[in-house]
């Protein structure tokens, strides 16, 4: 069933694919895009997905990219609909994995013991230029946007940044294939996942300030449809008048339960 990609960028020696839908639409897991940057014959695989995408992604992405060829997996954060797969990636390609260094010790819980060694670039809270073929990406801080350590990915060549779970809107299928170039319609599937995933207004108003400052032709984050033209300053000004994550709780939040949660740990005959 191995989907094709969609090309959001290439000229002669750069490139960038999103795959998407990789995962059987059976509802039980969240759908995600995975993307594939390639400049000059070297390639990185950006948010690689959790087991249940790797197989489509990894023959998907050998049609136009030798997995061996591969220098970097890198990862916005360490969620496992991130990089669940990460075990099967190490083993299959010689990349290093790029993550926040928040997640430096956490991460090889997704792997067999040893396997991280040698193969882990942590990055520092600022962010950083990662060089890429004759190229490089920007490593942009977006911290608790949703995850404590998380990063954005700038390519100044395509002019894409990839907001991770930044920007996301609930859909899939080839509606979720097709750039928003007006925001008000779409903002339906994107607000109840912002009001809750995202930590506070603060932090998205430091974000925004960040990301007005980059040429940006193509907004695309993990889940849903890339933002393209007016959508994307529209998005920026929606970001930062948003109430979100903690501006949203007070002491109602934080009650002692006294709903019982139906299970199978109810005591039988007595016992």
């Amino acid at each position: 069933m191995t989907s094709m990609p969609i090309e959001l960028y290439r000229d002669d020696s750069h490139a960038c694919l999103m795959f998407t839908d990789l995962i059987d639409g059976d509802g039980h897991a969240v759908q995600s895009n995975q993307f594939l940057i390639v400049d000059n014959g070297t390639g990185a695989v950006i948010d690689p997905g959790g087991n249940l995408a790797f197989n489509e992604l990894f023959v998907g992405m050998s049609r136009h990219f030798s997995p061996q060829k591969l220098s970097y997996i890198i990862a916005s954060h360490a969620d496992p609909d991130i990089i669940a797969s990460l075990d099967r990636w190490l083993t299959s390609t010689p990349a290093q994995l790029v993550i926040s260094r928040v997640w430096e010790r956490f991460v090889p819980h997704f792997t067999k013991v040893g396997k991280t060694e040698h193969r882990l670039i942590g990055v520092p809270d600022g962010g950083g230029r990662l060089p890429l073929g004759r190229s490089e990406l920007w490593l942009l801080p977006a911290h608790f946007l949703h995850s404590e350590g998380n990063f954005h990915f700038y390519d100044p060549i395509s002019r894409i940044l990839f907001t991770g779970d930044l920007g996301v809107s609930m859909m899939a299928g080839r509606a979720a294939q097709v750039p928003v170039t007006d925001l008000k319609p779409h903002l339906p599937l994107m607000e109840g996942f912002h009001k809750r995933y995202m930590v506070s207004n603060k932090v998205l108003r430091l974000w925004v300030a960040m990301a007005r400052q980059l040429d940006i032709s193509m907004l695309v984050p993990q889940h849903g449809a890339p933002l393209k033209g007016a959508a994307i300053g529209q998005f920026f000004e929606w970001a930062e008048s948003l109430k979100c994550g903690i501006d949203l709780f007070d002491e109602r939040n934080y009650q002692v339960p006294t709903v019982q949660i139906k299970g199978r740990g109810t005591a039988e005959n007595g016992a």
